[in-house]
C-alpha cells in the first residue's frame, strides 16, 4: 500500500466515512425524510420551473438554471463516468450501494448547506452574490479558525481533485480512445480553460447552462442503448451490488474478496465526490444565484444530489456491470500485485463497457461525454478555488496567479498516474469536508427552521 492510499485509508476510513451517513441519517430523521416525503414539493420547484418560462434576475448573480449548471458541472463530471469505474475496481460492485446510501441521506445534507450558504451569502464589490461554507462558518457560528481551515483546503481540493482528476481523464480517455498524445491534451485543455475563466462567474455560469444538459442528455442517451442490449443482465448486476455490499468477505478463491469496508470506503468516498453533498464546495455556486428565499434553493441541493448520483452514476455502473468487461477476481489481483495501469480502471474501464455495444465508436464516446463533463468541471473547481483564495487573503489581487497555477496543475494533472490522482482527491476532498460538517451539524437546528418554514409557506399556497 502506497503512502497516498494510507493516508487516504486512515482519513476516510471510518472517521469520514460515519461522519457523512451520521449527518445525512440526522438531518434526514430531524427533517421527517423531507426528500421522501416532500418529493412533490422540491420537483415541483425544481424540475417544475424549468418547464415554465425562466425569469432572470436583476441583480448579477447567477440565474437558479446557471448556478445549478455550474454545480452539476462539478459534480456530474469525471466522477459520474470514471469515479464510479474506479469505485467499482477498488471497492467492489457493493461500492455502488454505498453510493446509492450516501446520495439518499446527502440530500438532506446538500439541501442544509445550500440553504445555509443564501442565507449568509454578502454582496460583492461588483455587485454580485458570494458566499459558501466559510460564510455561515463565520457569521453564522463566529469560528472564523473553521472558515479558514475549510478555505485553505478548498483552494487543495480545487487543484488536487477539480483540477488535476479532471485533466488525468480527459487526457487517459482521449489517449485511449485516439492515442493522442497526454501532455498536449493537458496544454490545449489548459488553454481553452484559461479562456472561460478569466471572464469569471458570470461567464462560467453561461458556459454551463448550454453544457450541462447537452452531456448529461447525450450520456444517458449512450448508457440508455448499453442497457438496453444488456436488459437480461442487470438483476443479476442489481443483486451483486446489494450482496456484495452487506457480505463482510465476498470470497472469489484463494482468500481473494473485497470486503464491506473497501465498498464502503470506496463507495461512500466516490459517492462524495460525484454529488459533493457535506462538501461544501457546490454552495459556493448556489449563493450566487438570483433568489430570495434560502430554503428555495435548498431544494436544487436535493435535485442536484439526485441527478448527479442516483441517475448519472448508476447508468455508469450498470452499463460496467451488464457488460462483462469488469472481471472482479483480476481486479483483485492486480490490486494485490500493485500492477494496476490505466488501462484497467477508470476511463478507460467505462470506455470498453460502452464498446460492447458500440463497438469502436465506444472510446470515443465516453472520450466525448468525459470532455464535456470534465471541462465543465475545470471551470466550476476554478471558481470555488478562487473564492476559497479570496476569503484566505481578503482580496482579489491574488486571483491571476491562483488561476496560472491551476491551469499548470491542469497540464501536470493530464500526465500522472491514474491512482494516484484519485488518491490525491480523496484526501483533499476529505480535509475540506472535514470543518464543513462540523459547522453543518452545529447549524442544523437553523437550517432545518429554514426548510420547514418555507415548505409549510409554499404547502399553504398550493
Amino acid at each position: 500500500m502506497t503512502l497516498l492510499e494510507r493516508l487516504g485509508d486512515g482519513l476516510w476510513d471510518p472517521w469520514l466515512l460515519g461522519a457523512f451517513l451520521l449527518l445525512g441519517l440526522y438531518y434526514s430523521v430531524r427533517g421527517g425524510w423531507f426528500p421522501l416525503f416532500g418529493l412533490r414539493l422540491w420537483l415541483r420547484t425544481t424540475l417544475g420551473s424549468l418547464l415554465r418560462p425562466r425569469r432572470r434576475g436583476k441583480g448579477r448573480g447567477l440565474t437558479q438554471l446557471q448556478a445549478l449548471s455550474t454545480a452539476l458541472a462539478s459534480t456530474i463530471g469525471t466522477g459520474s463516468i470514471a469515479g464510479v469505474a474506479t469505485a467499482i475496481f477498488y471497492g467492489g460492485p457493493g461500492a455502488v450501494f454505498w453510493m446509492w446510501v450516501s446520495a439518499l441521506l446527502g440530500m438532506m445534507t446538500g439541501c442544509a448547506e445550500k440553504t445555509l450558504a443564501v442565507r449568509y451569502r454578502r454582496r460583492a464589490a461588483d455587485g454580485s452574490w458570494q458566499g459558501g461554507p466559510m460564510e455561515y462558518m463565520e457569521r453564522g457560528l463566529g469560528l472564523r479558525p473553521l472558515a479558514v481551515w475549510f478555505s485553505l483546503f478548498c483552494v487543495s481540493a480545487s487543484i488536487g481533485g477539480g483540477d488535476m482528476v479532471q485533466a488525468n481523464s480527459i487526457a487517459t480517455a482521449l489517449e485511449h480512445a485516439f492515442g493522442w498524445n497526454r501532455l498536449v491534451v493537458g496544454v490545449v485543455t489548459a488553454l481553452l480553460t484559461g479562456v472561460v475563466i478569466l471572464g469569471g462567474i458570470g461567464r462560467i455560469g453561461r458556459v454551463s447552462e448550454r453544457l450541462v444538459p447537452v452531456m448529461a442528455l447525450l450520456f444517458l442517451a449512450g448508457g440508455g442503448v448499453v442497457l438496453a442490449c444488456h436488459a437480461a443482465a442487470i438483476p443479476g448486476a442489481l443483486s451483486r451490488i446489494v450482496s456484495e455490499a452487506l457480505t463482510p468477505k465476498a470470497a472469489l478463491g484463494g482468500g481473494m474478496g473485497y470486503g464491506m469496508a473497501a465498498a464502503m470506503r470506496y463507495g461512500v468516498a466516490r459517492g462524495v465526490f460525484t454529488n459533493e453533498a457535506g462538501l461544501g464546495s457546490s454552495a459556493m455556486a448556489h449563493a450566487a444565484a438570483e433568489v430570495s428565499e434560502p430554503a428555495e434553493e435548498g431544494m436544487w441541493g436535493i435535485f442536484e444530489v439526485f441527478v448527479a448520483t442516483l441517475v448519472i452514476c448508476t447508468v455508469t455502473a450498470l452499463v460496467i456491470l451488464t457488460s462483462g468487461v469488469y472481471q472482479e477476481s483480476a481486479a483483485l489481483s492486480a490490486i494485490q500485485r500493485g500492477a494496476v495501469d490505466s488501462s484497467m480502471v477508470g476511463s478507460a474501464l467505462s470506455a470498453a463497457a460502452f464498446s460492447t455495444v458500440l463497438g469502436r465508436w465506444g472510446g470515443p464516446f465516453v472520450a466525448l461525454c468525459l470532455l464535456l463533463f470534465a471541462f465543465s468541471s475545470l471551470l466550476g473547481w476554478s471558481y470555488y478555488g478562487e473564492q476559497g483564495l479570496r476569503y484566505l487573503t481578503g482580496t482579489d489581487r491574488w486571483t491571476g496567479l491562483y488561476r496560472l497555477a491551476f491551469l499548470g496543475f491542469l497540464v501536470l494533472g493530464s500526465v500522472g498516474e491514474v491512482g494516484a490522482v484519485w488518491q490525491v482527491a480523496d484526501i483533499c476532498n476529505g480535509m475540506m469536508a472535514l470543518p464543513n460538517l462540523i459547522a453543518l451539524f452545529l447549524l442544523a437546528p437553523e437550517a432545518l427552521d429554514l426548510i420547514r418554514r418555507w415548505a409549510e409557506g409554499l404547502r399553504n399556497k398550493l
